[in-house]
C-alpha cells in the first residue's frame, strides 16, 4: 500500500459499517470497508471503524474496551477490538451471533429483527461519536455511514443536534441503492423514533420506514462508488423509487470509484495461486488456467477459451443471461467456471448445467475466498453482465490479473472496462455490450473469442489492462478530499 502525502492535524472519522474483510463480507462492502479505512490511516488520519461483531473462531485474540448502555432502549452492549488493530470496533451483542450471513438465516430469510439489530449499531455509532464513551477517549468530527444498515446515523445525530447538541458533520455512501432498509412503520415505536418525521419528506418510502431513506434525508453529503453510477440513480430506471430524491439533492452526492486491495490481489504473489506472474511475464498464467481446469475436473486444453463468473446469482448480475446463453458457448467449445450463490432456482440450474457438461463446466455454490483468486487468476475472460453495477470490483480484479472482462455498460463497469473496438479504444482494456440482452452477451463473448485466437494481439489486450492503477489510492485521496470539503 502506497501511503498518501500525511498532513499535520489528522482527521477524526468514524467509519460505520455493516460488514468489514476480512472479518464479515458478503460483496463489495465488506471489501470496501476492509480497505479504504486502512488506506486513511496509512495516510495518518485518526480513523476508528464501527462494525458488528458476528462470531469467528479467533474471538479469543479480541480485548474488552468498553460497555456501552444504549439510550432508550437501556439495553447493554460490549465493545471490542483486535489486539493488533485498535482503530477496529467490533459492537458485541447476541443478536449479532447467528448462524447464516449478516442480514439472512442458512435459508436465505432477512433476519426478522432486523431492524433493531441495525438499529443498535447505529445508536452505538451516534454515542462514541459524540464521545460520550469514555473508555475511549475519542470523539468524531465526521461520521461516514455505508449503506441502509447505518442510514439512522445521521439522522440520530440530526435529531440531537434539533435539541441544541453540537454533532460531527456526516457522510452516506450509497454502495447499491437496491437495499432500502424497509419495515413496517410500527417500528418506529420499538426504536423509539419520532413519527413526526414519518412523511413523503422525511423517513417515508411508499407506506414504510426506510433507514436508508432517514440517511438520505438527514445526511451533509451523499456518494455512491462511481460517477456513472451516481448520474444513473437520478433517473427512473435506476433510481428505485428515490431519484426524486436524488436529484433534488444532486448537489450534496458525489461519485467516488472504488479501488481494490492491490496487495491482496496481485498476481505476481498471490499466495493461493499455483504460480505467479506479471506484466512483464504472463507465462505463470498459463499454468494458473492448466491448474484450474485440473482442479475442476475440465478438460486441459490450454486453447479453449475459459471463461469465469463470480458472482451473487440474482437477476440484478444478469446470471439468467449467462445460464440462457450457457448452452450454446458449450457447443462452441467454450469451457465455463462460476463461483457463487443467490437464488435457489439459479444455482440449481446452474448444478444441472455442470453435471450435463463435464469437463466443460464447472458450478460451485457458496463462497470460497481462495477459488475467487484463483479463478481470476486462471480463467482467460470473466463475465460481468450486470443490468446494474454501482461500481463493481471484480473487473478490476480481472484487469489486475490479466483475465479480460467482458461487462454491460453501466455503472461502474462502464467508468473501469473501455471496449477494444469503441470510441476508446486506444484505452480498450475489454468488451463491453449493450442492452443487457441475450444477443448482446453473445456477440461480446464472440468478439472476446476472436481476439483470443490472435495470441499477440490478445496478449497485449492482458498487459493493457495489467498495467492500469485501481488502487485505493485515488479513492482515498478523493474521500479525504470530500471530507475536508465537508468541515
Amino acid at each position: 500500500m502506497v501511503p498518501l502525502a500525511r498532513r499535520e492535524q489528522p482527521l477524526r472519522i468514524l467509519f460505520v459499517t455493516s460488514e468489514m474483510a476480512p472479518f464479515s463480507k458478503t460483496g463489495g462492502l465488506g471489501d470496501v470497508s476492509g480497505a479504504l479505512p486502512r488506506q486513511l490511516l496509512a495516510a495518518g488520519e485518526d480513523v476508528r471503524v464501527l462494525v458488528p461483531w458476528y462470531g469467528r473462531p479467533d474471538s479469543a485474540q479480541l480485548r474488552h474496551r468498553a460497555d456501552l448502555w444504549l439510550p432508550f432502549s437501556g439495553e447493554r452492549v460490549e465493545i471490542l477490538s483486535p489486539m493488533d488493530h485498535p482503530q477496529w470496533l467490533f459492537l458485541r451483542h447476541p443478536d449479532y451471533e447467528r448462524p447464516g450471513s449478516p442480514y439472512q438465516n442458512p435459508a436465505g430469510e432477512d433476519w426478522p429483527d432486523n431492524a433493531e439489530r441495525f438499529a443498535r449499531l447505529c445508536r452505538a455509532a451516534a454515542e462514541i461519536a459524540q464521545g460520550r464513551v469514555p473508555e475511549l477517549s475519542w470523539q468524531a468530527e465526521l461520521v461516514h455511514a455505508n449503506d441502509w444498515q447505518t442510514g439512522l446515523v445521521p439522522y440520530l445525530l440530526e435529531l440531537e443536534a434539533r435539541i441544541g447538541a453540537a454533532r460531527p458533520r456526516t457522510l452516506l455512501t450509497i454502495h447499491n441503492l437496491a437495499y432500502q432498509g424497509r419495515f413496517d412503520p410500527a417500528v418506529l415505536e420499538r426504536l423509539h423514533l419520532p413519527v413526526a418525521d414519518f412523511h413523503p419528506q422525511g423517513t417515508e418510502l411508499y407506506g414504510s420506514f426506510s433507514f436508508l431513506k432517514a440517511g438520505l434525508v438527514y445526511a451533509d453529503h451523499l456518494s455512491t462508488v462511481s460517477p456513472t453510477y451516481a448520474r444513473e440513480i437520478q433517473r427512473p430506471e435506476f433510481g428505485m423509487g428515490l431519484d426524486g430524491l436524488l436529484r433534488a439533492r444532486s448537489g450534496a452526492l458525489s461519485g467516488i470509484l472504488n479501488g481494490i486491495d492491490s496487495e491482496q490481489w496481485n498476481p505476481a504473489a498471490d499466495p493461493y495461486l499455483p504460480a505467479h506472474y506479471s506484466a512483464d511475464d504472463l507465462q505463470g498464467k498459463a499454468t494458473c488456467k492448466a491448474r484450474l481446469q485440473q482442479e475442476l475436473g475440465l478438460f486441459p486444453d490450454p486453447h479453449v477459451p475459459l471463461l469465469g463468473m463470480i458472482s451473487r446469482l440474482v437477476e440484478q448480475k444478469g446470471s439468467d443471461l449467462v445460464l440462457a446463453l450457457a448452452p450454446e458457448l458449450l457447443k462452441r467449445g467454450l469451457q465455463l467456471v462460476v463461483l457463487g450463490s443467490g437464488e435457489r432456482l439459479l444455482e440449481q440450474r446452474l448444478r444441472e448445467l455442470g453435471a450435463t457438461h463435464r469437463g466443460q463446466m464447472a458450478a460451485r455454490i457458496g463462497f470460497d475466498e481462495a477459488l475467487s483468486h484463483r479463478i481470476e487468476a486462471g480463467a482467460d475472460m470473466f463475465l460481468m453482465p450486470s443490468r446494474f453495477e454501482p461500481c463493481g470490483l471484480n473487473q478490476m480484479y480481472s484487469l489486475r490479473y490479466g483475465t479480460v472482462p467482458i461487462v454491460q455498460e453501466t455503472g461502474g463497469l462502464a467508468d473501469t472496462v473501455h471496449d477494444v473496438d469503441g470510441p476508446m479504444a486506444q484505452l480498450g482494456n475489454g468488451f463491453v455490450f449493450h442492452p443487457a440482452q441475450v444477443d448482446a452477451l453473445r456477440a461480446a463473448i464472440l468478439r472476446a473469442e476472436r481476439y483470443f485466437r490472435r495470441t499477440a494481439l490478445w496478449h497485449e489486450l492482458q498487459r493493457r489492462g495489467m498495467s492500469e492503477d485501481h488502487s485505493w489510492r485515488s479513492a482515498a485521496l478523493a474521500y479525504r478530499d470530500l471530507y475536508r470539503s465537508l468541515l
